[in-house]
């Protein structure tokens, strides 16, 4: 059945770009509650409330964000669009993207998934889209195992766990060159079931040459793209939902093994339970848990009246933003 209704939450320039082109435009006007304005279009009815939520409906709906809404107020292909404006998106590529990087606990993953025209087509009837618009854990999960059914297994995952994470950064000291070495290794996994792939596309994270030194021989044939944003083509798209649930699957899973549960981000709480960590094993149980570069490291082992030293060589790198001389913080970016 197709979809009659849509709901968009607007930034206020474009709240206020939508009003000035509804209201100037032929559409009638209707009456509905605690709305800026509301009309009726072709099939359809825009209803932009107080609220910035934008909410379209009826038959005409779709074509209404196809041809109106997106390239007009949003700039951004969410429904279709993108066939128009960029049909390579639907041609055979790998999207490459990342989880973990901002969370203290668990894992940096990595995925890569293969798109061609007829997954592309299923991609756009899962609803796929950036894992950061979904809101539930749980969503994401079904979302990537409809996934990885619909690319028909043409997809890896590489999940550095934090014991790996650690002796990396020790010898890398960047968490780019570990993304790096994740995504060529991905890149190479997913080429041993789809050898014949033309191109891997990710997000801007560094200089494209670091991912081509760490691709092995197969991997340095393919023809790499990084760009701002990536997460609009629906191959990378795919990618941070199925790196997503491997995240959330692995701390699930170190909950289950430590029998307590385990947060993501970086928050008050988060430094809550590792201190509580610390409190029940020794001092290296967060070299198996989380990444100990992160200045919340040094925050959690001071809450217990203990210094970095105590982790041993394995635990001493730091965030360049904790070195002397540079601005605290450490550079973490959202949970996937």
């Amino acid at each position: 059945m197709k979809k009659t209704s849509f709901t968009y939450k607007l930034t206020e320039q474009q709240t206020h770009d939508l009003h000035t082109l509804l209201k100037q435009s032929n559409y009638r006007p209707i009456q509905v509650p605690y709305t800026l304005i509301a009309v009726e279009a072709d099939n359809c009815r825009v209803n932009l409330y107080e609220s910035r939520k934008c909410l379209i409906q009826g038959k005409g709906a779709a074509e209404f964000i196809t041809f109106v809404l997106e390239p007009q107020i949003l700039l951004e292909a969410r429904l279709g669009y993108e066939e128009i404006l960029n049909p390579e998106t639907t041609q055979p590529h790998m999207g490459v993207d990342e989880s973990g990087k901002g969370d203290f606990f668990g894992p940096l993953v990595i995925a890569a998934v293969y798109i061609d025209p007829p997954s592309a087509a299923l991609f756009k009837k899962i609803g796929v889209r950036d894992s950061k618009t979904i809101k539930s854990d749980q969503k994401a999960q079904d979302m990537a195992r409809d996934i990885r059914q619909a690319c028909q297994g043409r997809f890896a995952l590489v999940s550095i766990g934090p014991e790996a994470y650690n002796r990396l950064y020790t010898t890398m000291r960047s968490v780019n060159s570990i993304l790096a070495w994740g995504h060529a290794r991905a890149i190479e996994n997913l080429l041993e079931k789809v050898p014949d792939c033309p191109m891997a596309l990710s997000d801007q994270f560094g200089p494209t040459r670091q991912i081509q030194q760490a691709l092995l021989k197969k991997g340095r044939a393919i023809e790499l793209q990084q760009m701002p944003k990536a997460e609009s083509d629906p191959a990378v798209a795919a990618a941070s939902i199925l790196a997503r649930a491997g995240f959330l699957s692995a701390l699930q899973k170190m909950g289950q093994q430590l029998e307590m549960e385990i947060p993501k981000g970086a928050s008050a709480h988060v430094r809550e339970i590792a201190g509580t960590l610390l409190d029940r094993h020794e001092p290296d149980i967060l070299l198996k848990t989380v990444k100990c570069h992160f200045k919340t490291t040094d925050q959690v082992l001071a809450s217990r009246n203990l210094s970095r030293e105590i982790l041993g060589p394995g635990g001493q790198a730091v965030s360049k933003s904790m070195m002397p001389g540079k601005p605290s913080g450490s550079g973490r970016s959202p949970t996937r």
